[in-house]
């Protein structure tokens, strides 16, 4: 009922930097919660970053100052703005939401995308 898509992915020198925007369409009723994951190739997928429809936000320590999370309640949008990037930030980017449906039963239910690769490298 509700798909995520992300997109803004790529290859980027360190100290760069990229912007990944996430696109939840459906039966929305209401996104109670976007967050970013990722997962670098042998490592679990690992928390990133979170933002309620509050707009409270929440980093994880290896991002906090560089990392940025927003959204656009209107378009029901959440981007990453990743600054200052590092190797070690290589890795799939996905997308995650936590959502009210418009049909019953209402959830809320919780939503992935199909991720988006992002390179840091030299």
């Amino acid at each position: 009922q509700v798909q995520l898509v992300e997109s803004g992915g790529g290859l980027v020198h360190p100290g760069g930097s990229l912007r990944l925007s996430c696109l939840a369409a459906g039966k929305i009723l209401n996104i109670i919660n976007m967050a970013w994951y990722r997962q670098a190739p042998g490592n679990q997928r690992e928390l990133v970053a979170t933002i309620s429809d509050s707009g409270r936000t929440n980093y994880a320590d290896s991002v906090k100052g560089r990392f940025s999370i927003s959204t656009d309640s209107f378009q029901n949008t959440a981007d990453l703005q990743m600054n200052s990037l590092k190797p070690e930030d290589t890795a799939v980017y996905f997308c995650n939401a936590d959502v009210e449906l418009t049909l019953l039963p209402r959830g809320p239910f919780n939503y992935w995308g199909q991720g988006t690769q992002v390179t840091v490298s030299s």
